[in-house]
């Protein structure tokens, strides 16, 4: 028998009797059980969640479900296909003994793996005062039932709103509630919504179309606790500026938090931006060097990025959940010459105050931004973003039709400012500062570019840089 058919043998023995655990009953963690399967796994799967629920959609949350379009319990994902799993939900993993390749439950049972796929996600940062957070009228928005108790809240029709954050969750709540006709002051420590995500030049674009629908914005200014009765119901903030609003619900969007805290003591490289790994999904260990039986998918990952200087970048974004698991299943039934780069271009999109705003790139790691097509003032344009003379990221103001042809652009590291894809050009093209906190400066490294489309074909290649 020759080598290759020996490794072979090899592969299709695992595929038929190994043990392969999911952690994480998420999207990432449903869609890597189905493409496991797609792969040839027969073996034994077992899908572990904390959640009681079946794997269930999040984007809806923060927009259908508050809004009372969708009820909470209707965001189930569909099933692709038979995953035939041994699904645990209900239950939440406290410990991981590598040695032992056991997984540790907080009902004591221990789960044997051969491979295992770490998909935890992330929840939501909570009010930092406990007995504040506590009160009756303070919310968060992560999971199916966060949105249920917010939507039955809003539903009753309360007098003020406060969200703190304006980021994409808060600016979405703050949309859901100008369209439901309820006051809401949005409370952003920095000096625009979105900035932080966009920069200052799309923020201030963001801050005129909340205040034009009806938000109180109060930018540069933070929220230092919050009051209620004796009853234990809300019924006051205070803000930084020595302010006091009456207010009966308050919506925490505080960014999020990953859920590493179970990996204590496994010698992983988990941390607050999450699980390292390589472009293969793999996990590094604590001094860096990559492990083989233990894969991870969706957000909780972080990963290089070819095109970003090869910095390690987290992406809480529903394709790249799809696209991870996709690439950690192939990975995890494959041996080395045929295991597959998760090559992802970030994307994501969000529907807000009647505008469909939708990105591709990484907008932070730009230092400059140029409006490319369409018009500022009807809300309809594309802005690119660049560093280093290349095209990094593209935004789009209810023109997601032209993300196709920019983001085209990144993948092959083309030049900054951009041919806009289209006639429609706005009188000013000249490139401005992104204004973005610490944008970092350009390196002379080689350009970095993504070749192909399907997974198998997909690889980065260096081409010199421009002079």
């Amino acid at each position: 028998m020759t080598l290759k058919a020996r490794v072979d043998a090899l592969v299709e023995e695992f595929k038929a009797n190994g043990r392969i655990v999911i952690v994480g009953a998420s999207l990432a963690g449903l869609r890597a059980a189905e493409a496991l399967r797609n792969e040839g796994f027969t073996g034994h799967l077992t899908i572990i969640g904390d959640e009681t629920y079946e794997p269930y959609d999040r984007p809806p949350l923060s927009k259908g479900v508050l809004l009372g379009r969708v009820p909470a319990d209707h965001t189930t994902l569909p099933r692709l296909r038979a995953t035939d799993a041994d699904w645990k939900l209900g239950v939440a993993a406290t410990g991981l003994d590598r040695a032992a390749r056991l997984l540790l439950l907080d009902n004591g049972e221990q789960v044997p793996y051969d491979r295992l796929l770490i998909a935890t996600g992330t929840r939501a940062r909570p009010w930092p005062n406990p007995a504040e957070a506590a009160l009756d009228g303070v919310f968060t928005i992560r999971t199916r039932d966060d949105a249920a108790r917010l939507r039955e809240r809003l539903a009753a029709r309360p007098k003020r709103v406060l969200i703190i954050g304006g980021g994409f969750i808060g600016s979405e709540v703050a949309s859901v509630c100008r369209e439901l006709d309820l006051p809401v002051t949005l409370a952003e420590r920095g000096e625009a919504p979105l900035v932080g995500v966009l920069g200052g030049v799309i923020g201030q674009i963001a801050a005129d179309m909340q205040r034009e629908a009806g938000v109180d914005l109060r930018c540069g200014i933070g929220v230092t606790s919050l009051a209620g009765d004796t009853n234990g119901r809300l019924r006051r903030a205070s803000l930084t500026d020595g302010t006091t609003l009456d207010v009966d619900v308050v919506v925490a969007a505080l960014g999020s938090i990953r859920n590493v805290e179970w990996l204590e003591g496994a010698g992983l490289a988990a941390g607050r931006w999450g699980v390292g790994c390589d472009a293969g999904c793999r996990a590094f260990d604590i001094n860096g060097v990559v492990t083989d039986s233990i894969f991870v998918a969706g957000d909780i990952a972080r990963a290089p990025h070819v095109l970003y200087e090869y910095q390690f970048l987290s992406m809480e974004h529903w394709d790249n959940a799809i696209l991870s698991a996709a690439v950690a299943a192939h990975n995890m039934v494959s041996l080395e010459p045929d295991r597959y780069p998760h090559l992802i271009l970030p994307a994501f999109w969000s529907g807000q105050f009647g505008v469909n705003i939708k990105s591709v790139g990484v907008p932070p790691f730009a230092d400059q931004i140029v409006f490319t097509q369409g018009s500022v003032k009807e809300r309809r344009f594309v802005a690119a973003y660049g560093r280093g003379g290349r095209i990094v990221a593209a935004v789009t103001f209810n023109q997601g039709k032209w993300l196709e042809y920019y983001a085209a652009q990144i993948e092959r590291s083309g030049p900054f400012p951009p041919s806009p894809a289209g006639w429609d050009k706005p009188e000013d093209m000249t490139p401005m500062p992104a204004e973005f906190k610490d944008p970092g400066s350009a390196t002379a490294m080689a350009e970095v570019v993504l070749t192909g489309h399907d997974p198998s074909e997909r690889r980065a290649e260096y081409r010199p840089r421009r002079r």
